[in-house]
């Protein structure tokens, strides 16, 4: 009789606990602190405090921020500064009023002969300057290379290649050239050269240090192009692609002197005051429909059904 409590105690089945004690941990001591940063720690904001304070007046912010030893915030006007190339050009050349219509042996070419021998001597001595940085420089030979920075930069315009333009326009023209562009087709071609290319004006500065010296060159670029710009919707906003124009053009490029690693880049054109307007653009716009059409196209989709229906009817009765 005194068997039979052990005898149904041992069928029982026998449960092991897991019970930690020194034996249940790592033998190596090393990964408690990776243990340690499994569990990070946010500080969350004070929604309640910051809800509060948006609706405070600035007296109560200010006694606020003396409670709790804050600062006041500083606002800071710092801008970025970029010295790879200038942010403007410097004594910009007036191109003379009539050129390219003025012929040397009228008495308009006459004038812009003399004007442009006056100017020789200031041009003379800042591209002496040049000479100095550029043992080789040429002034017929950088107006060749110049016309071809120039196509490059407009090339890479029309085919999108944003990262190629850097190589040929500066900090000051990349975004000009592409502002407004994005929704937009551009389809230019270089035909032929009216004139040579020639450099018409040369002026060096520095800026922050007499050392750091720059050099922007404007040549005149008189050709045959044909421009032609298209909206998102395919439809021509501006010029033709068939249809050559004449340009006369004021490109001014500029070099960062001081740099070993500086190049001549499209910097700026200049655009006289006696330039005709140019042709405004064809935009796209959504029309507003006035308040008799939208009666009529309420009326128009309400009788809709009803014709649709009455239409059917005799073919089912058919």
């Amino acid at each position: 009789m005194l068997l039979a409590p052990f005898r149904l105690l041992s069928q029982r089945p026998i449960t092991s606990l897991a019970v930690r004690s020194v034996c249940s941990k790592h033998f190596d001591p090393k990964w408690r602190p990776l243990r340690r940063r499994k569990v990070v720690r946010l500080e969350l904001p004070d929604y309640e405090r910051l809800r509060k304070g948006e609706k405070m007046t600035p007296e109560e912010r200010r006694s606020y921020m003396r409670e709790e030893g804050l600062f006041p915030p500083r606002q800071y006007s710092e801008r970025p500064i970029n010295i790879a190339s200038t942010s403007d050009v410097f004594e910009p050349y007036i191109p003379p009023e009539g050129d390219g219509r003025a012929s040397i042996v009228s008495k308009e070419g006459l004038v812009q002969f003399y004007k442009s021998l006056t100017k020789k001597g200031t041009v003379y001595k800042h591209l002496k300057k040049v000479k100095e940085y550029e043992e080789n420089f040429d002034e017929f030979q950088f107006a060749l290379d110049a016309e071809k920075i120039y196509n490059n930069a407009h090339l890479c315009l029309e085919q999108r290649d944003n990262k190629t333009l850097r190589e040929f326009a500066t900090e000051l023209a990349y975004p000009q050239m592409l502002e407004g562009m994005r929704y937009r087709t551009v389809r230019w071609k270089f035909l032929e050269s009216l004139e040579p290319a020639r450099v018409v004006h040369v002026k060096t500065t520095s800026m922050l240090a007499e050392s750091n010296l720059y050099a922007q060159i404007t040549v005149r670029i008189h050709s045959k192009q044909t421009l032609a710009i298209y909206d998102r919707f395919g439809r021509l906003m501006y010029g033709s692609e068939t249809v050559p124009r004449d340009v006369l053009e004021y490109v001014v490029f500029e070099k960062h002197l001081s740099s070993l690693y500086g190049s001549w880049r499209l910097h700026s054109k200049i655009e006289p005051e006696w330039m005709p307007p140019r042709q405004p653009q064809l935009n796209t716009f959504i029309r507003k429909s006035s308040p008799k059409e939208l009666a009529a196209l309420e009326t128009a989709v309400t009788t809709a059904p009803a014709a649709s229906s009455s239409s059917v009817a005799p073919s089912a009765s058919s």
